[in-house]
């Protein structure tokens, strides 16, 4: 399939996970890239991958907490590319202790340590996608990465969680101001299926593996969805970084023209359907007393 030739594509976060599954992928579907990354060595890696298949990448050291870098990413892809097309916002960070931290206890540091990131970077992406697709007068694309946390609480991911539920609210407000220009504004929102270099440390090799699929190779164990999935659905395999890239793709492709302000919850399980209530199967009046 070709359902970027010709278009002009920024990847935030694009060294490892979800970006660098979507850089690699939309690059074979014939877009040109400029894959960001905080650490210039992996978006320097990805882009290397991609020429080496004959497509058209740059690698490029970008800070998203920094307009000023979000801004020059975006002029790269303007300046190589003659224009740009789709901003993926997808860099994240995890907070200060990854779940060990109670919500009262978190500094003012730590709270913007990582909203700096997944929040207020959101919202220096798609500024500075706007600013040049408005000129452009040809509409643009900005997709953005969520999580499930924009939606239900992670045992203290607190400040996480409220920066990922304020982008939810900031993709409505971006698709609302920025329709009159043509710019479409959507984002997903990932469940299982997601990296596990987002709980590393930033000199970590990147895995390109989803957390459930590198937990099955550490254990030299097989995929049992009975006892290893906790969601609804049962798939006999484990869920992958593809899961979230397939609805990533549609998302940054012409197959979502007309769809903006949206979130989709992706690679979710089943997880979203149900209430927590433990509720047994096969239950009835008789025997079940729900307070």
């Amino acid at each position: 399939m070709s359902r970027f030739e010709g278009k002009s594509i920024v990847v935030t976060g694009g060294g490892s996970g979800l970006g660098r599954e979507c850089a690699l992928s939309w690059a074979e579907e014939g877009g040109s890239i400029v894959v960001t990354d905080l650490i210039e060595q992996r978006a320097l890696d990805v882009a290397a991958q991609i020429s080496d298949k004959g497509g058209k990448a740059i690698g490029l050291k970008a800070d998203v907490t920094k307009e000023s870098e979000v801004a020059a990413a975006v002029d790269k892809a303007v300046g190589s590319y003659g224009k740009l097309d789709i901003m993926f916002a997808n860099a994240g960070k995890a907070p200060a202790g990854m779940g060990s931290i109670a919500l009262e206890d978190f500094t003012e540091e730590q709270w913007d340590d990582v909203n700096d990131v997944v929040y207020k970077g959101v919202f220096f992406a798609g500024k500075h996608a706007c600013r040049v697709m408005k000129e452009s007068r040809t509409g643009g694309n900005i997709v953005v990465t969520i999580s499930a946390g924009g939606h239900n609480q992670y045992p203290g991911f607190g400040p996480y969680c409220a920066g990922k539920a304020g982008c939810i609210g900031l993709v409505k407000a971006m698709a609302t101001d920025w329709g009159k220009y043509g710019i479409r504004v959507n984002a997903l929102s990932p469940t299982h299926g997601m990296s596990p270099n987002f709980g590393m440390p930033q000199d970590a090799a990147v895995v390109g593996q989803s957390y459930e699929e590198y937990a099955l190779a550490q254990e030299g164990a097989t995929w049992d969805p009975y006892t290893r999935f906790p969601g609804p659905l049962k798939v006999n395999r484990p869920p992958s970084l593809r899961d979230n890239a397939a609805v990533a793709t549609f998302l940054a492709s012409d197959d979502s023209t007309y769809m903006s302000g949206i979130t989709i919850p992706s690679c979710d399980g089943g997880n979203f359907a149900r209430t927590s209530i433990p509720i047994p199967e096969n239950w009835s009046l008789d025997d079940q007393i729900i307070l």
